[in-house]
């Protein structure tokens, strides 16, 4: 056999899918196998029902089986919602001026960076150097060979609550799975959609999917922070639900037929047909103006930007220049999100679908909705995770604490 099967398991709001590809020794992606359908037991990236989400993820992934003619042991799992977390770690040593920089002193600074990492009631899903500083100035990837009095390291951590990770693993485990490896939806979702350049210059992705919108910046080649807001598509077409009284599933179906994130003057005149709640016969539809459903869309895709422009300027991301955005997932798809994104955020914004995965079969190709799933096959076959070498549970924020405490003592 010239390549290793792996599986992608993509558990989200609004669906669950499952991809298995061959990878040859040159880490050549080969989609054989996908399957996806809509999600039950899972709200906001949080599973709800473990029997219910165990059950979508049955079918997700024999659906991928059949078509793939294989049979799968593990898969790699994506994890989003806004319980998730991240932080930068500092590490830096001192340098001795009269030589310059070598392998040595790159893997002591790594090493007391990762020598004993606390990450309090969660587990640790992500831990990536990313680019080095020397005397505090510009990013470097191999500072070998340059003279400094300080090296210096930042280390991005990704966490998420042990309590929800063991629920999304007894999901996995009930479907007779094993997890082998777990990302957060937005770094995969970067991995799919960003050319190299925007990972290199400077790049934020923005997956908006059903229940949560995941968001990750990359530089210098690497994610240097995450992020994820608690709103989504889910909640666009809810809103279409209450405002115009009708059903979640006919709500769908104008939010994607009819919807735009923004009026204009033609949509005044332009009537839409309703089915009201609990009368779904032609007899009882209600003819009302476009502009009324774009009026109930618009408020909810604007506090969507709101929110991600909080936390870009949390990471102080938010006033860049020259910073891209890409959009991406199922919400993404609808018309007007663009121009809002750029109007709110005030950068150069395009949308994005998975593109680093050649010849996928036709439902994948270019299709915003699978970015997160793809990617993950991009960061299985490229991780540049680091292990740390202790990794401990106490309260996040008691260090200070008790040197706090110490210090009034």
């Amino acid at each position: 056999m010239n390549y290793q099967t792996i599986a992608a398991l993509d558990i989200g709001s609004s669906k669950v899918c499952c991809l298995i590809a061959h990878v040859t020794k040159d880490k050549k992606i080969s989609v054989v196998g996908y399957g996806y359908n809509a999600s039950k037991g899972i709200k906001n990236g949080v599973i709800t029902d473990i029997n219910e989400a165990t059950i979508s993820v049955c079918n997700a992934v024999e659906a991928a089986e059949q078509k793939a003619h294989e049979q799968i042991n593990g898969v790699i799992l994506n994890i989003s919602g806004e319980k998730t977390l991240a932080c930068l770690r500092r590490s830096s040593i001192a340098l001795k001026k009269n030589r310059p920089i070598s392998q040595e002193d790159i893997n002591k600074v790594m090493d007391k960076g990762l020598a004993k990492i606390n990450i309090g009631n969660n587990d640790l899903i992500h831990s990536m150097l990313t680019n080095y500083k020397i005397d505090g100035g510009e990013d470097l990837k191999d500072p070998r060979n340059i003279y400094g009095e300080e090296l210096s390291v930042n280390i991005l951590l990704g966490m998420y609550p042990s309590i929800l990770r063991r629920n999304l693993a007894s999901v996995v485990e009930a479907a007779h799975l094993n997890i082998d490896s777990m990302a957060f939806s937005a770094y995969a979702a970067g991995m799919s959609c960003l050319v190299e350049d925007e990972r290199e210059y400077g790049s934020t992705i923005i997956d908006i999917g059903g229940g949560t919108t995941s968001i990750a910046t990359f530089k210098g080649g690497f994610p240097v922070a995450f992020s994820t807001i608690p709103v989504g598509g889910i909640n666009i077409t809810r809103d279409i639900t209450k405002g115009l009284t009708t059903s979640f599933e006919h709500a769908e179906d104008l939010k994607i037929r009819c919807g735009c994130a923004f009026g204009v003057t033609q949509d005044e005149y332009e009537n839409i047909n309703v089915y009201p709640l609990g009368e779904e016969d032609d007899s009882s539809i209600k003819q009302m103006h476009r502009s009324d459903l774009i009026r109930i869309i618009a408020p909810r895709v604007e506090e969507i930007f709101e929110l991600v422009a909080r936390k870009l300027e949390t990471h102080g991301l938010h006033n860049l220049q020259n910073h891209r955005v890409v959009l991406t997932g199922g919400g993404s798809q609808l018309p007007g999100m663009r121009e809002v994104a750029n109007l709110i955020l005030n950068k150069q914004v395009r949308l994005g679908g998975p593109r680093n995965i050649g010849g996928l079969p036709e439902p994948l190709a270019n299709n915003p909705i699978f970015a997160t799933s793809l990617g993950m096959l991009l960061f299985a076959t490229n991780n540049i995770e680091c292990k740390p070498k202790k990794v401990i549970n106490r309260p996040l924020g008691s260090n200070r604490l008790m040197k706090i405490f110490n210090w009034i003592k």
